[in-house]
């Protein structure tokens, strides 16, 4: 009888519901394919114990119904070579006998591995019982070695992703290294010539060589821009030491940070009257002296853009969502046009005239870099002329 095709399991080759059918009489074989019809999806036939064994090469299955009675070899002398192989040593094997009932046969057949004995003629109800247990537990078995088998690939992907992480942070700490060199490098290379034009600037105006208001004029903008200039040549390595400073987390109380920075202002522009707002008993888990720098960046944002307001106020508190803490800086000044609230945290970019509003740019870039290094986010809305909110979330790693 010429072998069956089998169908196999995509992921493991195996046939987790497969039924082996073996006996030496086609007509047996054909009645019992035909009782166990809708069981399984794939029933195989052998008519012989070698013929058993071969389909045992090809597939793995989930009960093996063996006659005892065979020529050549007998169901015994099967199934102790099928209990020989690994891959078939715990296949449940139920016997077929037809006359044989006495205990002897039956020590035997346990004895080789059998799990059950089903005596002929067969009861269809009974075959499609025994048979349909073990189909399930097949079933079981296969997606059982199928969930082990991702589990054990997810975590040889998970060892692999977290070698590849330790190079990349390796490679980024180094990287980091270098661009902090180079900062300070192109820093103090900028700043030499800055100094020699300023001092040269500063000597001619002094020295009374220029006799035009125009030329002293022209000196006077030579001298502010040397000055913006290296404004910001402080600011974009102050911007790298807020992305690379090691993080070094404990309580921070925010509602003080924030009084003590309105305080400060204040007292740098004493003749400005300025309505605050600081709700107390703010503490958040972070890193007091990078938490300190964004929110004052944020409070000098919002004193600066009231100023041309005689009511000006400004707040600084929170508000709970589902248990999450969303903390706010809220001033009623010159406010923005939400269609480019985009480009607020990027460094250098200005939404107002530096003739308005002086500034280099690099504030909210400040706090940006020092939210998202405490795992949070932060984003602003506002209406031209009517203020502006800037709130900012404190992640898990704070």
């Amino acid at each position: 009888m010429a072998a069956p095709v089998v169908e196999r399991d995509a992921a493991e080759g195996l046939v987790a519901s497969g039924v082996l059918l073996v006996d030496d009489q086609p007509a047996n074989l054909v009645a019992l394919k035909a009782m166990l019809e809708g069981i399984s999806p794939h029933i195989v036939t052998a008519g012989s114990g070698r013929e058993a064994l071969k389909q045992l090469l090809l597939a793995d299955f989930a009960v093996i119904l063996l006659d005892v009675k065979m020529p050549e070899m007998d169901g015994f002398e099967t199934a102790a070579l099928i209990r020989d192989r690994e891959r078939s040593r715990n296949t449940p094997i139920i016997f077929l006998t037809a006359a044989d009932r006495d205990a002897q046969m039956a020590v035997r057949g346990y004895a080789v591995g059998a799990v059950d004995y089903l005596i002929k003629p067969l009861v269809p109800e009974f075959v499609r019982s025994k048979v349909s247990v073990f189909v399930q537990l097949g079933r079981i078995n296969a997606e059982l070695v199928r969930q082990a088998n991702r589990l054990r690939a997810s975590e040889e992907a998970a060892l692999d992703l977290t070698v590849t992480q330790k190079a990349l942070i390796r490679d980024l700490e180094h990287k980091n290294h270098e661009l902090e060199s180079f900062s300070y490098a192109v820093s103090h290379d900028l700043r030499s010539p800055l100094r020699r034009i300023e001092g040269f600037a500063r000597a001619l105006q002094e020295s009374g060589e220029v006799a035009s208001d125009v030329g002293v004029r022209f000196l006077g903008n030579i001298r502010t821009s040397i000055a913006q200039m290296g404004q910001l040549i402080d600011d974009v390595i102050y911007l790298s030491r807020v992305t690379s400073a090691e993080l070094r987390l404990h309580d921070v109380d925010l509602s003080e940070v924030a009084r003590l920075a309105l305080d400060g202002l204040r007292q740098a522009e004493p003749g400005r009257q300025v309505g605050t707002r600081v709700r107390p008993g703010v503490i958040v888990r972070g890193d007091g002296r990078l938490l300190r720098i964004a929110l004052e960046n944020l409070l000098q944002n919002a004193w600066k853009f009231t100023s041309q307001r005689a009511d000006a106020a400004i707040e600084f508190g929170y508000h709970s969502e589902n248990g999450e803490r969303t903390y706010f800086v809220r001033d009623n000044g010159v406010g923005f046009d939400m269609d480019y609230a985009g480009r607020l945290f990027g460094p250098f970019q200005r939404l107002h005239h530096s003739d308005e509003f002086p500034g280099t740019g690099i504030g909210l870039a400040t706090v940006r870099r020092v939210i998202h290094r405490h795992g949070g986010q932060v984003w602003a809305e506002a209406k031209p002329g009517e203020g502006a909110v800037f709130s900012f979330t404190i992640g898990h790693r704070a």
